[in-house]
């Protein structure tokens, strides 16, 4: 199969239309040798093309900002994933679709249409800022001091695209929440927001350098209270401070919660305010009439219907609808097992949507849909059209409302099958414990790894993919871990591990947690508290004899849906990026940059001016640096070892750091950013011309890690 290079993109906005001219152009060179394959996995990450489990397909993400899609949008999805990949939309923790089994020739169509849709995957993978999450509740919230939406979105459209963070360390994730409630999870993200009105005016509780994964950190308070015009000046001031001084090389080490822990949060702060002259905007207003389109209301006025199953409607009207804080309409929660819809599900779901609610549909964290401006006599209405298409569900965000990432499914990373395993304690919670279908003291999610796509460090019962060796074989099994999310009043918990166990016991480890739980608790006490009480010995020996191999049996060594013994095949990550080893080809990215400084230029956008040619030098430092087999693992590494290694050549540009510096203790005015990128532009061609004058050499150096 070959890609199509004569896709009509005439019609479509010039930004998509370049990235997707890009990307086609890109493939073609890849496709016939002239790029590299480590150069190119970097790039197409960022366009949202990820490597998947199987070979010859990839997984597509897109990037959906709060996770608001209209009906039309959905079933534009539906129609993507039906012409072009296995015909199912996956929901994920991050508020994003993602499509699975694709081609890669087919991406640039993919992008065509999500463009003509109105959606985009730019950044939707690698060392970006990723898809800006917030609560599902945002702007119907009964509890929000204010609609945080608009302020998600231009957050979204200020780093898109944005010259300081397409190539950093690792990838950066921030949350909004809609109240003090903190349902968006906002203290293990690398940026948290939670709205507050002090005096009158509007801002947020800002919380930096949190993150799950195998090493979870509560996200310390930056600011108590930060006003609502500041917040996007301080995002794109730390950004900076994490593409200088944030781990390379170490990609385990290379989060922002990591570099908060060595700096400390106090001296993290300090070197915030030491870019801030170089930030354009001081203050970023935002336009609050960036609010999502209701479209069609539907009022208050349909005919009376008799539910489909009565005792499921009630225990529905119970857990899945909540009145809105807009007085006379609900907001309707779907129920969406594993975050999974196929096409024609999809399609019919807009349709319903479109009928009783407004076209302000906002995908969860919980990988399900949360609908708007439902009127209450469509209630009934409604769940019927959902239980046709299998989602009439109750229990939205409750015990039995289990988050599971793809697992081995699909993903290149997955040690056990998360979606299996789901399935499987979805039904004992609603077959052995029915009461607690609609009781939230206890969430339970699950990831096929360690690396938490699943958010088991955020539950109050997660479970992550592992192995346990007996003898010579190998089983399938899941680490248990206790205490983590999110309490009623707002308080963050990161779980405690506990024991590795057999994934096929994990039902009988549910089993006896609910059961201690019940009998041990005191009256009204949150599980967490009941966690910190207790103490990790005690619940590890709830569990010991369930984590013992010595008693496995033939059955224990098969992974949920296998029905053969099981074997570990765990592929290369590419959340993180990927390596390069060609000078040259480090050199011409320089070159790029320069060159794109230019044209920032006549843009007259002088402060992404500055940032380019600000890159253009590290990335030729970079370059000669790596010649000299010099590691490279952070910006501020290479601006003293370049000083130590060429202070000689390049007397000119010495010292380097104070050289270079400049761009974060001047203002971007034009005449700064033009005689700034004259010295970028000199530097770089005396770094080819430095190289050029040197043998040929291949390093084992790591570009994209610096």
């Amino acid at each position: 199969m070959t890609i199509s290079e004569n896709i009509d993109l005439n019609h479509l906005n010039a930004p998509d239309r370049a990235d997707i001219q890009e990307l086609t152009s890109r493939i073609y060179a890849y496709q016939r040798g002239q790029e590299d394959e480590d150069r190119f996995k970097h790039y197409r990450l960022t366009r949202g093309v990820y490597g998947q489990r199987q070979i010859g397909v990839h997984m597509f993400r897109t990037k959906i900002p709060f996770g608001h899609i209209t009906p039309d949008q959905l079933i534009a999805l539906a129609n993507i994933s039906e012409k072009y990949t296995n015909g199912r939309l996956h929901i994920t923790t991050r508020q994003n679709i993602q499509l699975h089994y694709v081609k890669l020739n087919d991406s640039p169509a993919i992008w065509k249409e999500l463009s003509e849709a109105g959606m985009t995957a730019r950044e939707a993978c690698g060392n970006t800022v990723r898809n800006l999450t917030a609560s599902p509740l945002a702007g119907v919230d009964p509890d929000e001091p204010f609609d945080v939406s608009p302020y998600v979105y231009a957050s979204f459209d200020y780093f898109l695209r944005n010259p300081i963070c397409q190539e950093m360390g690792r990838k950066i994730k921030p949350a909004f929440s809609s109240s003090e409630k903190d349902s968006a999870f906002t203290y293990f993200h690398d940026f948290g927001f939670i709205p507050r009105i002090q005096n009158g005016v509007k801002g947020f509780k800002v919380v930096v350098g949190g993150g799950l994964g195998a090493v979870s950190m509560v996200a310390p308070t930056a600011f108590e209270f930060l006003e609502a015009d500041r917040i996007i000046p301080f995002m794109e001031a730390a950004i900076r401070v994490f593409d200088r001084y944030g781990e390379r090389e170490k990609r385990m080490k290379a989060r922002m919660k990591y570099l908060l822990k060595d700096l400390g949060l106090e001296r993290f702060m300090e070197l915030v305010e030491e870019e801030m002259p170089a930030v354009a905007n001081k203050t970023y207003t935002i336009d609050e009439s960036l609010v999502p389109s209701l479209g069609q209301v539907p009022g208050d006025n349909f005919g009376t219907a008799e539910p489909l199953h009565a005792k499921l409607y009630e225990e529905w009207l119970r857990t899945n609808v909540l009145e809105q804080r807009q007085g006379g309409y609900r907001a309707v929660a779907i129920r969406i097992p594993l975050g999974n819809l196929e096409a024609e599900q999809a399609r019919l779901l807009a349709g319903l949507i479109k009928e009783f609610a407004s076209d302000d549909i906002r995908l969860s964290v919980q990988q399900g849909m949360v609908l708007r401006y439902v009127p209450p006599s469509a209630l009934p209405h409604l769940f019927n059209g959902l239980y046709a298409l299998n989602l009439g569900l109750p229990g939205y965000d409750t015990t039995a409302d289990i988050t599971a990432c793809p697992g081995t499914d699909t993903c290149v990373l997955g040690v056990t099958n998360s979606t299996g395993l789901a399935k499987v304690l979805e039904d004992l919670v609603r077959d052995e414990f029915p009461e607690m279908v609609t009781e939230d003291d206890i969430r339970i999610k699950i990831s096929g790894c360690m690396n938490g796509c699943g958010q088991h460090m955020a539950a109050n019962i997660g479970f992550h993919g592992s192995s346990i060796r007996v003898g010579q074989k190998i089983a399938p099994a899941m680490q248990v871990v206790v205490g983590g999310g999110i309490a009623p009043d707002g308080r963050g918990f990161v779980a405690e591990k506990v024991i590795k166990v057999p994934t096929r016991r994990i039902p009988q480890v549910v089993r006896d947690l609910f059961n201690d739980y019940k009998e041990n608790a005191t009256e009204g006490e949150y599980y967490n508290d009941y966690v910190i009480r207790q103490g990790r010995r005690y619940f590890y020996n709830v569990l010991k004899s369930l984590g013992d191999s010595k008693t496995i049996t033939t059955e224990e060594f098969y992974d949920w849906g296998q029905d053969e013994d099981y074997r570990q095949e765990i592929g290369v990550g590419e959340c993180a990026g990927v390596s390069l080893d060609v000078i040259g080809a480090i050199l011409n990215d320089a070159s790029d940059k320069v060159i794109a400084a230019g044209q920032s230029v006549k843009g007259e956008a002088w402060a992404d001016a500055g940032y380019h040619a600000y890159s253009a030098m590290i990335t030729a430092a970079k370059a000669l640096l790596l010649a000299e087999d010099v590691k490279c693992n952070t910006h501020i590494g290479i601006l003293n070892d370049f000083t130590e290694q060429f202070g000689n050549r390049f007397s000119e540009a010495m010292p380097f750091p104070d050289f270079v510096l400049r761009i974060k203790k001047n203002e971007p005015t034009p005449d700064f950013v033009r005689a700034y990128l004259a010295d970028a532009r000199a530097f770089v061609s005396k770094a080819i011309k430095t190289r050029e004058a040197q043998l040929d050499k291949v390093v084992v150096g790591e570009y994209y890690k610096a």
